[in-house]
C-alpha cells in the first residue's frame, strides 16, 4: 500500500486539506467505524441469542430486553431490518367459537378501573396447524399483570379444554379467595357451557361476556404472540409436542419477555410480585377499553365494582396502566 501511495502524484496531506479535513480527524472517524462494527458485530450475537428463546420476538421488544448502550431505539430498529431480522405477522382466518343467542351474560367490566390482579380474568381460543390437523389453544389471562394463568392445547373445540385450563388458573392463585373476580370471554358455546359456569360459580367468580372481538383484546392479543412470537418458530408435529411447546412458551412469557405495558417493562410474574406488597389504596389502575359505551352502564353499580363515572371517551385497553407508587 505504500509503494502504491508513493506513486500518487499528490499527497495525502494535500488531499485532507483541499477538502477541509485533518488528517486526525479522518483516524478518528476510522477508529469509530471500526468500533461501530465491533459493536453491531456483538450485537449480533445477542439478538440471535434472544431470538432463540424469544424467535418471534419483534425488534422493538429486543432493543427493550438488550439495551444496547451505543445506539438508540430508532436506529437499532433500523439497523435491525435492514438486516432481515423484521417478524412477519400473520393473521387469523379460522373461527373458533360458536356464538349462542340464549344464555350469555352481559358485558360488566367496559370502563371499569382495575387495580389489582384476580379482578379480570379474560380467554379466548385459537387454533394452530400440527402436523396437517387443526389444533386447538385456550389462554386465560389475568388482566392486570398480562400474566398467562390458565391454558390448554387440544385436537377439539370442546368446553372440556376450557375447563382445564380453567382448572389451571385456579391452581395457579391456589390459597386466594376469588369472590368478586370478573371470568370474561366471548360468547362461544364454550364458555356457556353448564359445567364451565358452575365451575366458576363454585369459586364465587362473576361472568361476563362480549359481543365483538375487541371487547376481549387482552386475550387475543396473547392468542398472537404465543403463536407468532414462539409456537410458528418451533417443529410441532403431534399434540403431545404441541403441549410442551405451549408450556414453554408461556415460560417465557412469564417469566423472560419483557412487556412494555408494564411499568418498567417487568415481565408479568416480576410485576405482580412487585405489586404483592402494594396497598391497593395507593397502587394506580387502568381503565378497561370502553368502545362503544363511554358511560359505565348502570349494572356496574349493582355488581359493587369501582367504575369511572368521568370517562368521556374510548380509552386505550394497553396505555393506561401507570407505575406504581
Amino acid at each position: 500500500m505504500r509503494s502504491i501511495r508513493h506513486k500518487l502524484p499528490y499527497s495525502m496531506n494535500a488531499v485532507y486539506a483541499a477538502i477541509g479535513i485533518s488528517k486526525q480527524a479522518v483516524h478518528q472517524q476510522i477508529k469509530r467505524q471500526q468500533l461501530w462494527e465491533a459493536n453491531v458485530a456483538d450485537l449480533v450475537t445477542e439478538v440471535n441469542l434472544v431470538r432463540q428463546e424469544h424467535p418471534g420476538c419483534g425488534v422493538e421488544k429486543m432493543y427493550d430486553i438488550i439495551q444496547p448502550s451505543f445506539v438508540g431505539r430508532d436506529r437499532f430498529v433500523a439497523l435491525l431490518i435492514s438486516m432481515g431480522y423484521r417478524v412477519q405477522k400473520q393473521r387469523n382466518h379460522i373461527r373458533t367459537t360458536q356464538s349462542v343467542s340464549r344464555g350469555y351474560s352481559p358485558n360488566y367490566i367496559e370502563g371499569m378501573l382495575v387495580d389489582n390482579v384476580n379482578r379480570i380474568w379474560q380467554s379466548d381460543i385459537t387454533y394452530i396447524l400440527v402436523g396437517g390437523v387443526y389444533c386447538y389453544l385456550t389462554f386465560i389471562i389475568d388482566v392486570y399483570s398480562k400474566r398467562i394463568i390458565g391454558y390448554h392445547a387440544s385436537a377439539h373445540m370442546r368446553a372440556e379444554a376450557n375447563i382445564t385450563a380453567l382448572k389451571k388458573a385456579f391452581r395457579s392463585r391456589n390459597g386466594i379467595s376469588l369472590q368478586g373476580l370478573i371470568h370474561h370471554s366471548d360468547r362461544g358455546s364454550q364458555y356457556n357451557d353448564k359445567a364451565y359456569k358452575e365451575l366458576l360459580r363454585e369459586h364465587g367468580v362473576i361472568i361476563s361476556m362480549c359481543e365483538k372481538a375487541p371487547d376481549n383484546a387482552y386475550a387475543e392479543r396473547i392468542n398472537g404472540t404465543i403463536k407468532n412470537e414462539y409456537l410458528k418458530y418451533w417443529s410441532i408435529q403431534t399434540v403431545e409436542q404441541l403441549r410442551k411447546a405451549v408450556r414453554r412458551a408461556v415460560t417465557h412469557y412469564n417469566t423472560k419477555r419483557s412487556h412494555r405495558h408494564l411499568p418498567g417493562k417487568l415481565t408479568p410474574l416480576e410485576f405482580e410480585k412487585q405489586i404483592a406488597s402494594k396497598d391497593t389504596s395507593i397502587r394506580k389502575g387502568m381503565i378497561i377499553y370502553a368502545q362503544n359505551h363511554p358511560d359505565p352502564k348502570p349494572a356496574y353499580g349493582q355488581l359493587g365494582i369501582r367504575v369511572i363515572s368521568d370517562l368521556t371517551g374510548p380509552v386505550c385497553p394497553v396505555n393506561t396502566l401507570n407505575n406504581i407508587t
